[in-house]
């Protein structure tokens, strides 16, 4: 498999914006006040007319060509109408640029396929990588090498973090940054896939397979560039860290709208689910389903079996998390009789009360304080018929006090997956937030939790029958 080395992408030292504006709601000027917010590499601005542009209190001189420039230009992210990028690709290639973001649209998605080809065949003359065309642009988290069209005060952008996302859909990749910025989950990098003229879904996820800073590669895609391809790349990607693929174009409808947006092929879908299956690729079936396959595996370990014990303080919510689980494949946990008797002894000593129940779901039953839950915890992870612990906590509760917070942090000495659901409002939100900081993921619902802890014990399995756990 080939290993494109996209550093130079990533991590510039220097970038030029062809079609930069200094006019407010043009592309380039969106593009240049997001590249220059919190990149501290070099900037350059290039319009065939000239002048100056000031953005976020600095000001840059407008070079007529990128040729001009006085500078090495690593990246150079191109907004000019699309007829005209095959040329600027040329004058990029003298220049020695080594990759080119192309914003612009109008190609391959408009029934411009050889303007597109025109555009790929001089690239591939200068040996330029080309991300697009018909792409929101890449962002990297970590340095803050952001060519996003899409302006801070419009699309926020995430904290840095584990989850790297590649998106077909711009649009769609930009409302899944916002959604994660809101809800905390760190990326690392986010890549707009556009048309995929050059690099394609499968260069980025070998890439991010062996990037340090992504422990979970996740993706939205209307249909892959090389299926043979991708089925490779994903079979040995998958053995390094998971891949979520939220596909889209599963119906005949979804698949002519797919053709039309991005150009691309979405196939039949049939043959997408083995595929992934075969490759250790987790299918998400929506966009809040992605974020909740991501974040547990970003945050927790992969499972060593499908037995899930639950501790809650609410009898309904363990039965609905008992049904969902079951009705995803999993087990509920049979407690050993070493647990059992554990449990029967702490009642008849009074440390835990004669009404809760122990069978599994765990019930601590309402008035449960935090060390009524860290018992429950502790006796649950000790039991070796456990892989995997949720914990359901509805903190609307007064008896529920924040040593829970503490108690989370250590369960974690146990080595196993532990999943969290704490529904509710601000104050349960709240709670979320102080758990999260301690690395245990928490849910807002007893659904959320179920698909997080099915991505836990899918992805185990995966390593299991390939020899990795």
């Amino acid at each position: 498999m080939e290993k494109p080395n996209l550093d130079f992408l990533f991590y510039p030292k220097s970038v030029a914006v062809i079609g930069a504006s200094h006019v407010p709601g043009k592309v380039g000027n969106a593009i240049m006040r997001s590249i220059t917010l919190r990149y501290d590499g070099k900037v350059y601005a290039v319009n065939v007319k000239g002048g100056e542009i000031e953005v976020n209190g600095r000001k840059f001189p407008v070079y007529r060509s990128i040729k001009d420039v006085p500078d090495e230009v690593d990246v150079a992210v191109i907004a000019v109408p699309a007829k005209f990028v095959p040329d600027v690709i040329d004058e990029c290639g003298e220049k020695g640029v080594k990759a080119a973001v192309v914003i612009s649209a109008g190609f391959k998605e408009a029934g411009r396929a050889d303007l597109e080809e025109e555009l790929v065949r001089r690239a591939k003359k200068w040996g330029i990588r080309v991300v697009g065309p018909n792409c929101l642009g890449v962002t990297n988290l970590e340095n803050g090498f952001d060519c996003n069209f899409n302006p801070p005060e419009r699309q926020a952008r995430p904290p840095f973090g584990k989850v790297a996302f590649m998106s077909q859909s711009g649009a769609f990749g930009a409302a899944i940054l916002d959604w994660a910025a809101s809800h905390k989950i760190g990326m690392s990098k986010f890549i707009s896939l556009g048309n995929m003229a050059d690099l394609d879904e499968s260069d980025f996820m070998a890439y991010l397979g062996d990037d340090p800073k992504t422990g979970v590669i996740t993706a939205y895609i209307e249909g892959v560039k090389d299926g043979r391809k991708f089925f490779n790349t994903a079979k040995e990607v998958t053995l390094k860290k998971p891949v979520v693929v939220l596909k889209s174009g599963r119906t005949e409808a979804g698949a002519k709208a797919a053709a039309s947006h991005t150009g691309s092929l979405a196939g039949s879908y049939r043959i997408y689910q083995a595929a992934f299956e075969q490759a250790g690729v987790l299918e998400a079936k929506s966009m809040r389903q992605l974020f909740n396959y991501a974040k547990a595996l970003a945050m927790q370990m992969p499972a060593k079996g499908n037995r899930v014990a639950i501790v809650t303080n609410g009898g309904g919510a363990g039965v609905m998390m008992s049904d969902g689980l079951l009705e995803r494949g999993m087990k509920l946990a049979e407690l050993s009789e070493e647990t059992n008797e554990k449990f029967r002894r702490d009642i008849e000593a009074g440390k835990l009360p004669e009404h809760m129940s122990y069978r599994n779901p765990i019930d601590v039953i309402g008035d449960a304080p935090s060390s009524r839950y860290e018992i429950a915890m502790r006796y649950a992870l000790e039991d070796p018929n456990v892989d995997v612990l949720v914990v359901i906590a509805l903190f609307q509760s007064p008896a529920l006090d924040e040593g829970i917070v503490g108690a989370m942090e250590k369960m974690k000495v146990y080595g196993k997956p532990i999943v969290f659901v704490a529904p509710g409002g601000d104050y349960p939100h709240k709670m979320a937030r102080n758990i999260e900081l301690k690395g245990i993921p928490v849910y807002e619902t007893v659904e959320d939790g179920v698909d997080a802890v099915y991505a836990l014990v899918k992805y185990g399995e995966w390593l299991r029958e390939n020899g990795k756990i």
